[in-house]
């Protein structure tokens, strides 16, 4: 596996899969692709016949009310729970006895001080799940870093083989303010054959886009709509993004993972207690359900 360019395959692999079939096989190849990764078509919010490619297929939106909304903080995605706790010493965990540092996942010394003694959940979404990430709550958008890097897989053996597997792989880490002033952050990571990542409150930001040396990509929106005392980071600013909760942040092809960040006042306010973390490890969880306090 080291050995394949996991980089060029994902990248090629996330066009092929987006390329529209020849109409004899379209309807036939996307019936066997739902039945070998097990997709409920009866969610999806067209018909199978009017999908033109596996990729479409694997993106589609869900049916209007496929995931009712729970009450406080919600899971952001269809997905199972890798792992969930405390963040420690600005430190996440992998999986048992792997840490990696929340500054060196979001390469932002600024905005990984927000998440000082906070929490995480880290989602898995295999290529059954729907591949659409929401917000869990209220908020407006605050930073976006397109972070290039590379494409190893996000399964069970590459957590517990490849050492800080989230702080390698492409990714897109998104900041977010509450109404309170607290902070929330959502980090979409790549894994291999995972072709585009998208953020859909901005069409500029998308993986496939791969500009000479692959260099960080950092926007800020608002400038003084956020309701904090901190100096906002010193980037040109566009326009304020306001999301609903329930409303689409972004767009995975293929498998991946989402890590979800809480601030400590926020995990105070909303959030589940230690237990209550420890407990999410697992289990396969619903965009809209809403994450327990204990």
């Amino acid at each position: 596996m080291p050995l394949l360019p996991k980089d060029d395959l994902s990248y090629w692999v996330g066009r092929l899969v987006h390329k529209e079939l020849p109409e004899s096989l379209r309807v036939s190849s996307m019936r066997a692709f739902a039945k070998t990764y097990n997709i409920d078509l009866s969610e999806a919010e067209k018909p199978l016949e009017q999908y033109k490619s596996i990729g479409d297929l694997f993106t589609r939106r869900l049916k209007e009310d496929a995931r009712p909304l729970g009450s406080g903080l919600v899971h952001p995605c269809d997905s199972k729970v890798a792992e969930a706790g405390s963040i420690q010493n600005a430190k996440i965990n992998q999986v048992k006895g792997i840490t990696y540092p929340v500054p060196a996942l979001l390469q932002s010394d600024e905005m990984a001080s927000r998440f000082t003694d906070g929490a995480f959940v880290t989602y898995y979404l295999c290529p059954t799940d729907y591949h659409r990430v929401h917000a869990p709550m209220d908020l407006t958008v605050e930073w976006v870093g397109h972070i290039p890097g590379a494409f190893w897989p996000v399964n069970s053996w590459s957590v517990r083989n490849v050492d800080q597997l989230y702080t390698v792989n492409e990714r897109v880490a998104m900041v977010f303010r509450t109404n309170e002033g607290e902070s929330l952050a959502l980090v979409m990571v790549a894994a291999t054959n995972v072709g585009s990542i998208s953020v859909t409150f901005d069409q500029r930001i998308k993986s496939e886009v791969r500009p000479a040396g692959r260099r960080k990509t950092e926007y800020a929106y608002g400038g003084d709509t956020f309701h904090s005392s901190r100096e906002p980071v010193s980037l040109a600013k566009h326009p304020p993004v306001h999301l609903k909760k329930g409303d689409e942040v972004g767009v995975f092809s293929m498998g991946s993972s989402v890590v979800m960040l809480l601030d400590k006042t926020l995990v105070a306010r909303l959030g589940p207690a230690p237990t209550g973390l420890a407990a999410l490890c697992g289990q396969n969880v619903k965009l809209g359900q809403t994450i327990r306090r204990s």
